[in-house]
């Protein structure tokens, strides 16, 4: 099915869509290896859930992200069709990929432990970019925005309304065992990256910013 659908897009939007997602896929990454990691910027979505799951039941990552992700995709399967996750399974790839190629260095950055705050600008700004761009291609960086985007197509809301939704509920939920000073910075992190994505998918004329998945 998704070699059809890849057959009926001009060459053209398949490489547009390819770029954009690995240009996305290098960015969201290298912001989450070389900030977040370094800072340790909490943040909501999945990766929030997990860590939370992983606090008060003890239930490893390896197994609440997996989890988690195919709970999420399930559901955009539904909404979005088999394209969007046929384009998500491209930027999965290349995700792990840069990870890879990340960890393999070192950090490239400096280290901002001391200026908080400005970590948690740049991480928002590094994941807004590189997520928004992945969306605008077409595919999804994770369950997150599997599960952003199908909550747009059921509501009708702006993506960034989608993920502060699910963003702050996961955040509200990570004050039971993470101190306040923490959620605050990762709160600024979630308020630059959500609207950054809605700004991104919607940037240009040729393709509606509330239609990310292939036709």
């Amino acid at each position: 099915m998704l070699r059809t659908r890849l057959a009926s897009l001009d060459r053209h939007d398949l490489l547009r869509r390819f770029v954009l997602i690995v240009v996305g896929s290098g960015i969201l990454t290298f912001g989450i290896h070389n900030i977040h990691q370094v800072v340790g910027i909490t943040e909501g979505g999945v990766i929030g859930a997990l860590l939370l799951a992983n606090h008060w039941l003890g239930i490893p990552s390896s197994i609440v992200s997996p989890v988690l992700d195919i709970l999420c995709y399930a559901v955009a399967l539904r909404l979005l069709g088999a394209g969007f996750l046929g384009w998500s399974a491209v930027s999965s790839a290349f995700i792990a990929g840069f990870y890879a190629i990340w960890e393999q260095l070192p950090h490239l950055l400096p280290d901002l432990s001391a200026w908080p705050l400005v970590a948690a600008v740049a991480g928002g700004l590094f994941v807004g970019v590189g997520a928004g761009l992945v969306v605008r291609g077409g595919a999804s960086a994770g369950g997150d925005d599997a599960l952003a985007l199908s909550i747009q197509k059921v509501s009708g809301w702006r993506l960034s309304r989608c993920y502060l939704v699910t963003d702050l509920s996961v955040l509200l939920l990570s004050l039971s065992y993470i101190p306040v000073t923490s959620i605050v910075y990762s709160l600024i992190t979630v308020f630059i990256s959500s609207p950054l994505i809605d700004v991104i998918v919607g940037m240009g004329s040729d393709e509606p910013a509330n239609e990310p998945q292939v036709a």
